[in-house]
């Protein structure tokens, strides 16, 4: 189980053009890692486009983002051209990644189990270590509550007196 202050681990997953995206290739900016179970369905694309609405907020406070589910190549091509997104959406079609970042698992739904990718997210500093975790996240409202979160940890110390 990943906490707080652990290091994160490395990944190394291909984006929606067909790129490799490493963790490490963000490794002086911070990262939001969040985990989504597919693509293209309700609450991914609610999630998806606010993470993409929202990304100069993010950019200015020098934080990237991507997105990871089990969806192949083709499916996550396909829903980034469809919503104009405009951040990594990485594959990790046997779930191995998300394995390792505690997203994967057992999932119940409509009576059936399957394997799948549950809704977290990661928020890993430039210095590798993880921020804040957020699981089984809302994904009408995570966008502005990680942003939030980030603001306040940029924002400098209040002054004492």
């Amino acid at each position: 189980m990943l906490d707080v202050d652990d290091s994160a681990p490395e990944f190394e997953l291909v984006n929606q053009h067909g790129d490799l995206v490493r963790r490490s290739d963000f490794s002086d900016h911070r990262l939001v890692v969040y985990f989504y179970p597919r693509a293209d369905t309700d609450g991914c694309t609610t999630e998806a486009r606010a993470f993409d609405d929202a990304l100069d907020r993010f950019d200015q406070r020098d934080t990237a983002v991507v997105g990871i589910s089990d969806d192949p190549v083709e499916d996550l091509s396909s829903f980034a051209e469809k919503y104009d997104l405009k951040f990594d959406l990485l594959s990790d079609e046997d779930g191995e990644v998300a394995t390792i970042y505690d997203s994967y698992g057992e999932k119940r739904m409509f009576g059936n189990t399957f394997d799948g990718v549950f809704r977290n997210t990661y928020v890993i500093g430039p210095d590798g270590q993880i921020e804040a975790i957020y699981e089984g996240v809302d994904p009408d409202e995570h966008v502005e509550e990680v942003l939030s979160d980030i603001e306040t940890r940029s924002s400098p110390p209040e002054p004492t007196t």
